[in-house]
């Protein structure tokens, strides 16, 4: 999911050849996120076959998000998401995925950007990531490639835009290089390789979970665990797949990272631990049976493990 320069995205759950899609380009000149542009229409709620509005802030946070004229939504080319103040990276992030309008754009010459619209002191910057014995990578929350697609200077913007650092969170150096195989990177390609999507259009959430207890390193607290869900049509109904993914790390010294955990769960759960809630229409399109079990939860070992049914 991660590297230096590109990248994807509690605790233990005992209480609760994939092809790419896109069309290939000639990669565009770069241009600055931060020149003049429209105002980004952002995630679209309309989307979808069946409107799936974005989530809202659960009791516990709902004072906390930063303000953009007056809303705690804040717009992206393609992309939404709500900041956490206190924390300095996202709450959420909602993005649509057009899977038969994708464009194959590069990320040379892009860098990591803070978003003028909002206050420098509520956003990481790269302070967190400096060093050459930093394990620490900068990982995007809604994927690059995901929010690159439709008429080429909306593509462009797009790929721009999701390199704002309220679109990233710190993960390992080796976050995505696991015996998992990378499940958690590939979760949106997977769904267009095994279901029969509906106009190949795809929204997705997600986000880290922020827990008391998550550990500080150059001042900033650490998230130890992500979630993410995916919602499609399928032969005209709509479906909810929530996954989270658990990490340990140990910081400051040696940055250390136990074995992450991509587990397939209910989107209730997601609701319970990132403290958001989601609308109905979601929770109501999530099928996934949690299995009886005595034992803890058991991981998903490979991408064939999923249940999108």
């Amino acid at each position: 999911m991660t590297a230096k320069t590109r990248a994807h995205g509690s605790g233990s759950l005992q209480d609760p050849g994939i092809p790419s899609i896109g069309v290939g380009l000639d990669p565009p000149a770069p241009a600055s996120p931060q020149s003049p542009q429209s105002p980004p229409a952002g995630y679209d709620p309309g989307f979808l076959t069946v409107p799936v509005p974005a989530p809202s802030l659960g009791p516990a946070i709902q004072d906390s998000a930063v303000r953009l004229d007056g809303s705690e939504v804040i717009p992206y080319t393609h992309f939404s998401l709500a900041l956490s103040k206190p924390r300095r990276f996202a709450i959420w992030v909602a993005w649509n995925i057009d899977g038969g309008a994708l464009k194959a754009l590069t990320r040379k010459g892009i860098d990591f950007v803070t978003d003028p619209r909002l206050p420098a002191g509520d956003q990481v910057d790269n302070t967190l990531y400096q060093g050459t014995d930093n394990r620490l990578d900068r990982g995007h929350i809604a994927r690059r490639a995901d929010l690159c697609w439709g008429p080429l200077p909306e593509a462009e913007k797009a790929n721009h835009d999701s390199f704002f650092y309220t679109n990233i969170t710190p993960q390992m150096d080796d976050f995505n290089q696991s015996k998992r195989d990378g499940l958690w990177g590939r979760l949106e390609d997977a769904v267009f390789a095994d279901v029969d999507v509906e106009d190949l259009k795809v929204s997705v959430f997600g986000g880290p979970v922020f827990q008391d207890d998550d550990r500080e390193f150059r001042g900033v607290r650490i998230p130890r665990a992500f979630w993410k869900i995916i919602v499609f049509s399928e032969q005209g109904t709509l479906k909810a797949k929530a996954f989270l993914l658990a990490q340990s790390l140990v910081l400051p010294e040696s940055l250390e990272l136990d074995e992450f955990r991509v587990f397939q769960v209910k989107v209730d759960e997601i609701e319970k631990q990132a403290h958001v809630r989601f609308p109905t229409v979601m929770t109501d399109a999530d099928t996934f049976v949690v299995p009886r079990s005595l034992g803890p939860r058991r991981p998903l070992e490979s991408l064939e493990g999923i249940d999108w049914s």
